[in-house]
């Protein structure tokens, strides 16, 4: 295998056994972007002489002065603060700001022997549907997704193993499934969101995407993702699954249909018991709930750039900072109360079941780099704060990537995590696809 195709873990392994340095592992890395990225475009800053020196400082250190994620190179959303990178979030109202501390997650990642190799491309403001020239590495024709666009497509490319991402619909979980990669969003407010631009902070989650359910792991380790029960590995003969296809199926198309019944099939081949679940009617508004917070909490995140520089807004991000004028209060009020009510149904209906299987985009990617997607099957899970994580494995229309998100109650981020390393190997070997990067 190509260095540049190995998985974080696996980098780490080569490292602690002295058979590669990481400035060997990042020297490939780079030739990777060098060589491709001028046409997948997944990046908004990347200086190949700092992620040199950064791999060269990080050898330098003894076997015990490093890090649990020595040998982790990682890709960072740009609406999320770097100390020593521009932020500009898509957006020329930040082309000459740049932050002087990293995020929370930045911070907490680098102090544990991390190496941040640069930005990733966004959506403007991970708000925009309008995406941010970045292609999809499987068909350059096709949308990676968004609005974490460039996490997704340069983790899918090989030119780095994890890329971080933040949803507020479906911005992990889409660009994962059209870029045939694992997607995580743990539960909302598990991780801290300081230092990262945030439009809707009652639904804004942060979260990662990588190659492999291993890196997943390291990476909820590293963030103190912890269940009140230590979770067990999960065995699938003896495992319940619950097929839940969201109020708003009828979009979905024929990838994502298919996905649906493949994925339960290769699980009942396992042994695995599946239900067909229907959400009782109470989650019908959900989604209509969750675009009135969305319009309300926009309105006031994005005031200060609409009031202070509209100019340097696009069309859809001045419309939704203009919602701060118009937005009903009482009905973002009533939907807040309506969400949280279900919130505890949600747990308890997820609770039955070992993990609830939905889908994870409406189908494959769609033509057209500048769309990102269709997220209507996402939104009732970034609003009810439950745990997702997309696992690629199904082939849809052009050969391209489809995947299933894996779904379990709040604060079960670890169980969740082991129903995917039991589920992932599963989907990747029966469902069809195979990268062929």
């Amino acid at each position: 295998m190509t260095l540049h195709a190995l998985t974080a873990s696996e980098v780490q392994r080569r490292i602690q056994a002295n058979t590669l340095t990481l400035e060997e592992y990042v020297a490939a890395l780079l030739a990777r972007h060098q060589a491709r990225d001028h046409d997948v475009r997944a990046w908004a800053y990347l200086d190949p002489e700092t992620a040199t020196e950064s791999a060269r400082r990080l050898d330098r250190l003894a076997p015990e002065e490093r890090g649990s994620l020595h040998g982790f190179v990682i890709g960072v959303k740009d609406v999320i603060n770097t100390k020593d990178f521009p932020t500009r979030h898509n957006s020329s109202y930040h082309a000459q700001d740049g932050a002087q501390i990293d995020a929370s997650t930045v911070a907490i990642l680098r102090a544990n022997g991390a190496l941040i190799m640069g930005k990733t491309t966004t959506a403007e403001f991970a708000a925009a549907s309008t995406g941010p020239g970045t292609k999809n590495p499987h068909d350059l024709t096709r949308s990676p997704g968004g609005s974490s666009s460039g996490s997704g497509a340069a983790v899918a490319d090989l030119q780095v193993p994890i890329g971080l991402g933040t949803q507020t619909i479906g911005s992990i979980a889409r660009p994962a499934s059209f870029n045939g990669v694992y997607g995580f969003k743990p539960t909302w407010n598990a991780i801290s969101s300081e230092g990262q631009k945030t439009s809707a902070p009652t639904l804004d989650t942060f979260g990662f995407m990588s190659r492999s359910v291993e890196d997943l792991q390291a990476l909820a380790d590293v963030f103190a993702l912890r269940d009140d029960v230590v979770p067990e590995r999960v065995q699938l003969s003896s495992a319940r699954f619950a097929l839940v296809r969201s109020p708003a199926w009828s979009q979905a198309g024929p990838g994502t249909i298919a996905a649906m019944e493949r994925g339960a099939q290769i699980l009942r081949e396992a042994g695995a018991t599946v239900d067909e679940v229907d959400l009782p009617s109470d989650f019908d508004d959900i989604l209509t709930h969750q675009g009135r917070i969305m319009d309300a909490e926009a309105g006031v995140a994005f005031f200060k750039e609409y009031s202070t520089a509209r100019a340097h807004l696009s069309d859809k991000l001045q419309d939704l900072a203009a919602k701060v004028h118009t937005s009903s209060k009482k009905e973002f009020v009533q939907a807040l109360d309506k969400v949280a009510s279900l919130r505890p149904r949600i747990d308890e209906i997820a609770d039955g079941y070992t993990a609830i299987i939905t889908p994870s985009a409406v189908d494959v990617a769609p033509v057209g780099p500048e769309w990102t997607g269709n997220s209507i099957l996402n939104g009732i899970w970034t609003a009810l704060h439950v745990p997702v994580l997309n696992v690629p494995g199904f082939q849809g229309e052009g050969d391209m990537p489809v995947g299933l998100s894996l779904v379990t109650s709040r604060y079960r981020d670890q169980h969740l995590l082991q129903v995917a390393a039991a589920v992932g190997p599963l989907f990747e070997a029966k469902g069809g696809w195979k990268s062929r990067l």
